[in-house]
């Protein structure tokens, strides 16, 4: 008797692929992908934490330069060279997808300047697509204060009652400007974007498809091309904000934080009920585009 395969939205039969863009020519700290002050280059630190995450199965560097795929056949990194041109991180993991081969239910798009990814986060990222109506997922955490609220550096998401986003802006929303009686802190329904993302492969090469909207080109916000084209984005609840790696004072305290941990000090980032830490409204913004 032939074996009936069990249905593909069980979450222990999601295949997931994660794949790091790791650009070489980065703006604001040239090369950041290739420091290595902590005996490991960036961009491997990142590899390497993506693949604590229990549910995905395989994770890819997609880079432009020789010199980073270099660094991965150092440790032992699976990577692939795309092309110099791309705009977005996105744009490069629907290339690299294309060159790896493998039957993917998930495709994740972690920034090789994210070293410090909850991977258990990453883990109920994959889940979500145990849900068919799931298309696009990502995360987002609890905002410290109105400061962060105000920053355009901060990025903020609220949700609709199923979890969906409503929208993303640099601007403060909701606002609580007008606020009727018995109305909820505003607390309660901003969240803080999380810039990682998931894709079934179909949407994300929809995605890509789309070429830039209005709006996202107004924010500066590519996820903003999907919901003006009436798509749907699922957020879920980081369990912690990681501290991404824009300027070198960020990787300073990067460096400083990995010494920590060696010696047993808590991993880093702000807890989903606690406070940002040291992050402030000039820490990690929405690093999507590829010209930071």
């Amino acid at each position: 008797m032939p074996h009936t395969p069990e249905p593909t939205t069980r979450v222990s039969r999601l295949r997931a692929v994660a794949i790091v863009p790791a650009r070489v020519a980065s703006t604001r700290l040239a090369k950041k992908m290739l420091l290595d002050e902590t005996g490991l280059p960036l961009c491997v630190h990142t590899a390497r934490n993506v693949a604590r995450a229990t549910a995905i199965d395989r994770v890819v560097l997609a880079t432009d330069g020789e010199e980073v795929l270099a660094a991965a056949a150092r440790f032992a990194v699976e990577a692939v060279a795309t092309r110099v041109d791309h705009k977005s991180g996105t744009d490069r993991i629907f290339e690299a997808l294309s060159k790896l081969g493998g039957d993917f239910d998930v495709v994740v798009n972690v920034q090789g300047d994210e070293p410090e990814l909850e991977p258990g986060d990453l883990d109920r990222l994959v889940g979500a697509f145990a849900d068919p109506a799931v298309e696009i997922a990502t995360l987002a955490g609890p905002l410290a204060d109105e400061r962060e609220l105000a920053a355009a550096s901060v990025v903020k998401v609220v949700r609709d009652a199923r979890g969906d986003a409503l929208y993303f802006s640099r601007a403060p929303i909701p606002s609580a400007a007008h606020p009727r009686a018995g109305a909820p802190a505003w607390r309660e329904l901003a969240r803080r974007h999380v810039g990682v993302y998931a894709f079934r492969p179909r949407a994300l090469a929809r995605f890509c498809a789309l070429g830039e909207s209005r709006l996202e080109a107004l924010e500066n916000l590519e996820q903003l091309r999907w919901l003006e084209a009436g798509g749907r984005i699922r957020v879920l609840d980081a369990s912690r904000v990681p501290l991404g790696i824009d300027t070198r004072e960020d990787y300073d305290a990067f460096v400083e934080r990995t010494r920590g941990i060696r010696s047993g000090a808590e991993r880093p980032g702000a807890a989903a009920q606690g406070t940002a830490g040291s992050r402030g409204p000039t820490g990690p913004s929405e690093r999507t585009p590829e010209n930071r």
